[in-house]
């Protein structure tokens, strides 16, 4: 069995196809696609939570840099 390194893998622009990204809003599931443009950009604005950001133990309050 051959091992390709991720690194040596090009694709061509002809090669690619697009990915539809869904997300779960108000209960189900629905592709980004088709939000409106107020709701897309709320999206793309999003930002991901850490907890362990958020908890440190040392008593800091660390919650405005606990999503990045």
């Amino acid at each position: 069995m051959n091992t390709v390194a991720f690194e040596d893998i090009k694709l061509n622009d002809e090669e690619r196809q697009p990915c539809e990204v869904w997300t779960r809003v108000m209960g189900y599931y629905r592709p980004v696609s088709e939000f409106n443009v107020g709701k897309k950009s709320e999206f793309y604005s999003r930002v991901c939570f850490s907890e362990s950001k958020a908890v440190c133990g040392c008593g800091c309050e660390a919650y405005d840099v606990a999503a990045e």
